[in-house]
């Protein structure tokens, strides 16, 4: 029995409409709208007026692997006897870009055109603030709103505490405790996430499939529990499209062990926004934060203002963004090569110094 699906329900809305009738203009198929529910090895599965479909992937010639589909994406879907196949994806709104596994530092889109990204955060072990900084800036850069989940608060020790310590790391984005054995949270999350698109990131062991599971009202997700040393166990194996009971949908994911970032430093400006505004009130715009004088971040850290373990978080963070900017930028890769040629000057004149040398000689 074929189940008819309203795409609104979904997420369709006037600018999809009128993003998939300039795609019709151009496209030599003739094509139907629908969205991509889940990847498989170079498959998908298709939400469509008329249900879910299974179909083939064959995009112009010279399509980069980041304009290949992905879970969330809304496509133009080529009907065919001997099988369907996606023609057409739709620019994406927004999306969650991270590094591709390994040392490889080709992109990975894990979902598209989001309205927010949960970070999933578990309650039972001691929250690591610099891994939700991390998750935040993928999230921030993804375009979407970030909003941090810490689950299983029935298992919390000093619950309030902890929701106190992430909304310091996490300014500006809202910080919610819930529990799936005791509901507790489950009705103001299911309310904040209805109608939109919203993907579910975090660490294995996150409860995710749990939360996956109360929000959609039935047992969609496999659960496993976390193992004796905190590490959770991958239940999760491929992003999913979900449609939840109050509306909207969700796109669960894989559990991350680690999270590379791609994009080259938005993210970290806006999940730390007030580390960034102490750099921008130095005396010296090239301030290294260190002895010079006038540096806001220093008198910060002075003061306690500045959390050190967060400072070191953005140094970290940002020095990951520099990278990958001067790995696709050739301006920011010159000035890197002139910042790291003045660097290697000081420390030779430094050394000189000590030697009772002299440094220009």
């Amino acid at each position: 029995m074929t189940t008819m699906i309203d795409l609104t329900s979904l997420g369709w809305d006037a600018a999809c409409e009128s993003a998939f009738e300039d795609a019709q203009g151009v496209t030599p198929f003739d094509v139907e709208a629908g969205r991509v529910g889940r990847v498989d090895r170079g498959r998908v599965t298709v939400h469509t007026c008329s249900g879910l479909v299974p179909a083939l992937v064959r995009l112009p010639a010279g399509a980069a692997l980041e304009d290949q589909p992905t879970t969330g994406d809304w496509v133009g879907l080529e009907r065919r006897p001997d099988g369907d196949i996606v023609r057409v994806v739709l620019p994406r709104r927004t999306s969650i870009v991270r590094k591709a596994a390994g040392e490889r530092s080709d992109a990975q889109v894990m979902a598209a055109n989001l309205d927010h990204v949960l970070v999933a955060v578990p309650f039972e072990t001691r929250v690591n603030l610099s891994t939700i900084e991390r998750y935040l800036v993928v999230a921030w850069e993804s375009g979407a709103q970030p909003l941090v989940v810490l689950t299983k608060a029935d298992l919390a020790f000093d619950p309030d505490a902890t929701i106190a310590e992430v909304e310091a790391a996490a300014p500006g984005v809202s910080v919610l405790a819930v529990s799936a054995e005791t509901g507790e949270g489950v009705e103001d999350l299911a309310a904040m996430l209805a109608g939109g698109t919203t993907a579910l990131i975090g660490q294995s062991g996150a409860g995710k499939s749990t939360l996956v599971n109360v929000l959609a009202g039935q047992p969609l997700q496999v659960v496993s529990g976390t193992r004796q040393d905190g590490k959770g166990r991958h239940t999760t194996t491929a992003r999913e499209l979900i449609p939840l009971t109050d509306g909207g949908v969700l796109i669960d994911t894989p559990g991350l062990r680690s999270i590379g970032l791609h994009e080259d430093g938005e993210g970290v400006a806006l999940a730390f926004p007030d580390v960034e505004q102490l750099v921008a009130a130095c005396r010296f715009s090239d301030c290294g934060h260190e002895s010079e004088p006038g540096c806001a971040v220093r008198a910060a850290l002075a003061d306690g203002d500045l959390d050190e373990r967060r400072w070191h978080s953005w140094g970290k963070l940002q020095r990951e963004a520099e990278w990958i900017a001067m790995r696709t930028d050739p301006a920011a890769r010159s000035a890197a090569r002139k910042r790291w040629a003045a660097t290697g000057k000081a420390g030779k004149a430094q050394a000189a110094l000590k030697r009772g040398r002299d440094p220009f000689a």
